[in-house]
């Protein structure tokens, strides 16, 4: 997903913003001026890894939310630049996980700027790593969060953490939420920020 914010993110979420339909549909048309988008139930925060043939959309006053395929990219870095065009006045992040085979990406630009971006798995190692860590990584990255239990001497996993452990810390840090783990009563509560959700087909013009 990208979240775009003219704010904290987690201030703005953590004030349950009123989601504004008409802005959103108007939104989706111009970031995917290609496609045929029909309307579908709403989806809500915690459903941000929608199938190829969905986008889920929410446009709140300051935070703006998107997820899409398109945004599950090996280096974040590359993320095509209409949509870093799209939020060039102030930041934005992106965040994609893949259970699969425990990848994780994420990145921060601010106007325009690319100022971080982690992709990594345990079968690619590391794809990119660009920008200073933000902090909540430094104790990841220093061994302190090990994916395998200390004991287990016999198995070698190939990175200090499992990149999904991080991929919630960083959930956590940027938007103040997480999928899995122990509940915090301060967290918020992803289900009640909704997003609306769009089947997506592309238009083929006839020619003639």
């Amino acid at each position: 997903m990208l979240v775009y914010s003219k704010g904290d993110p987690k201030e703005i979420l953590g004030r349950a913003p009123l989601l504004n339909r008409d802005a959103t549909i108007s939104l989706a048309g111009k970031l995917f001026p290609k496609e045929k988008l029909q309307l579908l139930d709403d989806g809500d925060l915690s459903l941000t890894c929608p199938p190829d043939d969905e986008i889920l959309v929410g446009y709140y006053s300051d935070i703006i939310v998107v997820a899409a395929k398109e945004f599950g990219v090996d280096r974040p870095s590359k993320l095509h630049s209409r949509f870093i065009e799209a939020f060039s006045d102030g930041v934005l992040y992106l965040h994609a996980m893949h259970s699969t085979v425990d990848w994780l990406a994420f990145a921060k630009w601010s106007n325009g700027a690319l100022q971080r971006s982690l992709s990594l798995s345990p079968d690619t190692g590391i794809l990119e790593d660009i920008g200073g860590r933000f902090p909540f990584e430094v104790s990841y990255w220093a061994g302190s969060h090990p994916a395998l239990d200390p004991s287990e001497d016999d198995i070698d996993y190939p990175l200090a953490f499992h990149p999904l452990d991080l991929g919630e810390a960083a959930l956590q840090d940027f938007f103040g939420y997480q999928l899995e783990g122990g509940v915090n009563p301060s967290q918020i509560e992803p289900e009640n920020i909704p997003l609306m959700r769009f089947k997506r087909k592309k238009v083929w013009w006839p020619f003639g």
